[in-house]
């Protein structure tokens, strides 16, 4: 899949991709978390490998076995559920949150799947007093063609940097 053309931008298919990832990207900015659990396969996987920086040519940088998230549907049902009740201390006050997905690439996967790889720019502001988050990340995900329309089936998250700066990561990428 390495030499694997993506569809050009006016494919229906990639455009029911990039209108699922902006849409995605609205509930998640309205904290609309169990709208967003809609938009998931109960088989999801969310990924978000650890990121080593290493020295040119000793190798790529995510850590085997090592992960920020590694979260299935259980896992994320759960952390919704929290968001929810007063014990969610990390998002108290509530972050105030921006996804901007760009660079959007469809590649067909199979007959009911594509790949699509996109650029994540996240902004986020908790409270008066911290400086805003930035968190940028290179997104692979595969989206399923169901009934009701695509659903997000895996997700892994390569974000940019090796030691990220902000103080949590409760929020959804």
């Amino acid at each position: 899949m390495k030499n694997q053309k993506p569809l050009p931008y006016g494919d229906p298919a990639h455009l029911a991709a990039h209108q699922f990832l902006v849409e995605e990207a609205a509930l998640l900015d309205a904290a609309d978390y169990p709208g967003w659990l809609d938009l998931v396969t109960e088989d999801i996987r969310y990924l978000m490998p650890v990121r080593v920086t290493t020295a040119r040519g000793a190798g790529p940088g995510p850590q085997p076995g090592m992960g920020h998230f590694d979260e299935d549907m259980y896992a994320l049902r759960k952390r919704v559920q929290r968001l929810a009740t007063d014990h969610a201390w990390t998002e108290d006050p509530p972050s105030r949150t921006r996804h901007f997905v760009t660079n959007i690439r469809t590649f067909r996967h199979d007959h009911a799947s594509l790949r699509v790889e996109s650029a994540l720019l996240l902004f986020r502001s908790r409270g008066d007093t911290r400086e805003a988050d930035l968190i940028s990340a290179g997104r692979a995900d595969l989206l399923r063609q169901t009934e009701d329309g695509l659903k997000l089936a895996r997700r892994e998250i390569t974000v940019d940097e090796a030691v990220l700066r902000t103080q949590n990561l409760a929020v959804f990428l």
